[in-house]
């Protein structure tokens, strides 16, 4: 029997017991749509985690002051460390070989005021380098540059959650905001970041989208500090040439800075390439096991194909007799029942397949979960759905294949 005979058989099969049919796919259906669902989520997860770190930078090298305790604080200045420093950051830039860039930058936390709305901020006083080190860019207006900076003009640059909570949908260019007791002119906002919502060394929680940047120079100049002991600067950020030297020369720097602070542990050192890859490999890890968790559906499903083929083989019993004693051979009766099992599981797949797409798509548009819908998840899913059909389709296939065409028959 040809190919194409037993594909129609199969459909008139499931045209004839449509809702027998549906209730057998229905496993089918719901674990191909599950996997794409699973592994989009999993997929707009790693590419959230990825953007994130590209923010940072993922040819550069950090160095955070610790944020320490009072008597931590005094603890460390007794010991001849004055905390992280402008001293630090041109070390680095002398010693390590492949500095491209170093961009000192120093923070407070302070309310952002403007009419009467008022929201905190972390005012971030930096360098004009600071655009050539981290990927950071302007949605509106411009960024703090040389002029800002050698002038030590009261300008800032603000994020964009915190642009949006103080000036709604206004435009806050050549606005002015008020910093703690100081009046600053807004020139530009910022394009929305990735959060930071998990602990990357004194990056916890961090919410990027909340800050305002002003130059460093005004900052040193307006800003007091929140405690007299506090360092001079908050970060040193390195943009190295080569990112493939990035650990052993994040060691160089370690080593320089600790000489700098006397031994005291008083500054992390934070590689967003090495975070960055760790994750990935993190999310490969998670994508996998929801992928496999929500193949169990697939599994299940094919038990139910099985199920209904096996009972289907009882059903036809005098059927396969009458085609064996004609002349059928047991190669023809196994091809038709595993076509029938692999057309229900194709037609399970595609609708699967379909609903898997729209639950993606429904999943980003009302939630704020990020999917990403990927081919090789979809490929995946259907590939194993007919796998599914092929599998628990072969031993009803061969239970009827091997019935005697004698008792078959006679079978009531």
């Amino acid at each position: 029997m040809q190919i194409g005979e037993n594909v129609h058989l199969a459909i008139l099969g499931l045209v004839d017991h449509k809702f027998r049919s549906f209730l057998t796919i229905l496993g089918i259906i719901f674990g191909v749509a599950s996997v794409i669902a699973m592994v989009s989520i999993g997929e707009g997860a790693k590419k959230q985690a990825i953007a994130k770190y590209q923010d940072l930078g993922v040819s550069n090298i950090i160095v955070r002051d610790k944020d320490l305790t009072d008597e931590e604080l005094e603890e460390v200045r007794m010991k001849f460390s004055k905390g992280l420093s402008f001293d630090d950051a041109k070390a680095i830039k002398k010693i390590v070989p492949g500095v491209i860039s170093v961009a000192p930058q120093t923070e407070a936390k302070l309310d952002a005021k403007f009419g009467d709305r008022s929201s905190k901020a972390t005012v971030i006083g930096i360098t004009p380098e600071i655009l050539g080190v981290l990927n950071y860019t302007t949605e509106k207006g411009e960024f703090i540059n040389a002029d800002h900076y050698d002038r030590q003009l009261k300008v800032c640059v603000m994020g964009a959650t915190i642009a949006r909570e103080l000036f709604s949908y206004e435009n806050p260019v050549s606005k002015s905001v008020k910093l703690g007791d100081q009046w600053f002119e807004i020139i530009g906002v910022m394009e929305t970041k990735a959060l930071f919502t998990e602990t990357v060394g004194e990056l916890a929680s961090r919410d990027l989208n909340n800050d305002v940047y002003i130059p460093l120079s005004t900052f040193i100049k307006r800003i007091p500090k929140e405690k007299p002991l506090t360092s001079d600067i908050a970060q040193v950020t390195v943009k190295l040439e080569n990112s493939e030297k990035l650990i052993e020369l994040a060691a160089v720097i370690r080593s320089i800075v600790k000489r700098h602070h006397f031994d005291n542990d008083d500054f992390s050192i934070i590689v967003p390439y090495e975070l960055m890859k760790q994750e990935e490999k993190e999310s490969r890890i998670y994508n996998f096991l929801l992928a496999s968790i929500a193949a169990i559906s697939l599994i299940v499903g094919g038990i139910g194909i099985m199920n209904i083929m096996l009972a289907s083989v009882l059903e036809r019993t005098r059927e396969i007799g009458i085609r064996r004693a004609i002349g059928g051979r047991k190669v023809h009766i196994m091809k038709q029942f595993i076509t029938e099992a692999v057309v229900l599981s194709i037609t399970g797949g595609i609708i699967g397949v379909l609903l898997g797409i729209s639950f993606s798509v429904s999943i980003s548009w009302f939630t704020d979960i990020v999917t990403s819908l990927t081919l090789y998840s979809i490929i995946i899913a259907f590939a194993f759905s007919v796998l599914v059909g092929i599998t628990f389709g072969y031993l009803p296939a061969k239970r009827a294949a091997d019935l005697k065409p004698i008792e078959s028959i006679r079978h009531e």
